[in-house]
């Protein structure tokens, strides 16, 4: 439902923007340039599937072997304390637990090509412990959020482009980011847990989250010692070595319990393509939706009337140039990444809104793309609950990285 709405208004404010426009300002040609970019983007959008379709059918194939093989039962059995806290519709140790645990942590290590597949996989499990299809679960509901708060350890993407435009120190954005990003994910799990009525103040979900934290905090350390050269050469290597040991750690035990790989990867890489095919008519709508009312300039206008209250407000112009990438992010992540280097190349990579605009590229996710293909991939129809519970989170993102941004980067 809420989604349906959203949707509308794109296309509704897109042809408003566009009557606006050639009624005031005499720009004629607006309603072809909006229009021809639903067209590109519903071809962008079926690309993207097609590339979604190899990746989706090698680590699917993959994860295959490991639940055949049992790697994915012994890794639920080590969250079972935590999630069965979180996630009390999901049974004591079941496989999908291990499947969320995986994707969360190739979210964490910004692996996006590992990360979408694990992703897709838990969510079609969710759905088999779903009693209606057509509507979201609580559990579905949790692991989508979690997705959509965008926790990343190390934004190498980030840090790249800003070396790429000259950024004296391109890393030093590595922990504002980790820290926007995690205040993100608690906002995600509290607003979540208030609306399934969660239990979080058990003991051992305390003792988990603060382990975890006291782990996020530790690798922050670790990294926020390390040059710019350094933190990327170990970022890579860390990536690589996770990825590569997976596999060759489903592999060995695969071996060990006599399972046939080959015909297990197989079994599960037919799942990847089924998969990608499903995603194409949710990702064209809501992908097309995003470019009509980006292209028709509503989302300029939106931008400027944002900009205007908060002057009027008193809240400082410093954030305003870097604020085309907050609201973009959820909509669009190249979209975003766009504006960030925008931001950077008018304004410098050293300035508020340069490391500003990057900490908003780092804050959250691509909330919009992540229900459509995630709960399109199942078929799932009302989402409940969790566009509210992702936007909250995405917004807690935005909050916290302004705040973090006036502490360590206090504009002069």
């Amino acid at each position: 439902m809420v989604l349906n709405i959203i949707w509308l208004l794109f296309f509704f404010g897109a042809f408003i923007a566009c009557v606006v426009q050639w009624l005031f300002l005499g720009e004629t040609g607006i309603f072809n340039t909006t229009i021809q970019s639903a067209f590109e983007m519903s071809k962008t959008a079926f690309e993207i599937a097609l590339g979604l379709t190899g990746i989706l059918s090698l680590w699917l194939g993959i994860l295959k072997i490991g639940e055949k093989a049992g790697a994915i039962q012994i890794l639920a059995k080590l969250v079972n304390p935590l999630f069965t806290r979180l996630f009390p519709s999901i049974p004591k140790n079941h496989p999908v637990t291990g499947t969320m645990l995986m994707n969360i942590s190739a979210n964490m290590l910004g692996l996006d090509n590992a990360a979408t597949p694990m992703g897709l996989k838990a969510m079609k499990e969710l759905q088999e412990l779903n009693p209606n299809k057509e509507v979201a679960s609580d559990a579905q509901i949790l692991f989508l959020v979690l997705n959509a708060s965008g926790l990343t350890l190390i934004p190498v993407s980030i840090m790249t482009y800003r070396a790429q435009l000259g950024a004296a120190n391109p890393s030093d954005v590595f922990l504002p980011i980790l820290l926007a990003t995690f205040f993100s994910t608690i906002v995600g799990i509290l607003a979540t847990s208030f609306f399934q009525k969660v239990e979080i103040k058990h003991p051992v979900t305390i003792a988990w989250l603060l382990g975890l934290s006291t782990a996020v905090f530790g690798t922050l350390f670790y990294f926020s010692r390390l040059t710019a050269e350094e933190l990327g050469a170990n970022s890579l290597f860390v990536s690589g070595l996770a990825l590569f040991g997976i596999i060759i750690a489903f592999l060995g035990l695969a071996v060990y319990k006599k399972v046939q790989a080959f015909e297990a990867f197989v079994e599960g890489a037919k799942e990847g393509f089924n998969t990608a095919v499903m995603v194409i008519p949710y990702l064209v709508a809501i992908l097309v939706g995003v470019a009509v009312f980006r292209a028709s300039g509503a989302m300029d206008l939106l931008l400027n009337g944002v900009s205007y209250l908060l002057s009027l407000a008193g809240i400082g112009n410093d954030i305003v140039p870097a604020l085309p990438t907050a609201f973009m992010k959820p909509l669009s992540g190249s979209g975003a990444r766009g504006m960030m280097i925008e931001a950077m190349k008018v304004y410098g990579p050293d300035s508020f809104a340069g490391r500003l605009s990057c900490m908003f590229q780092g804050a959250a996710d691509t909330t919009f793309y992540i229900i459509a293909v995630y709960f399109g991939s199942v078929g799932v129809r009302k989402t409940r609950h969790s566009i509210a519970c992702a936007l909250l989170a995405d917004l807690a993102g935005v909050i916290a990285a302004i705040s973090i941004a006036y502490i360590f980067f206090p504009p002069t």
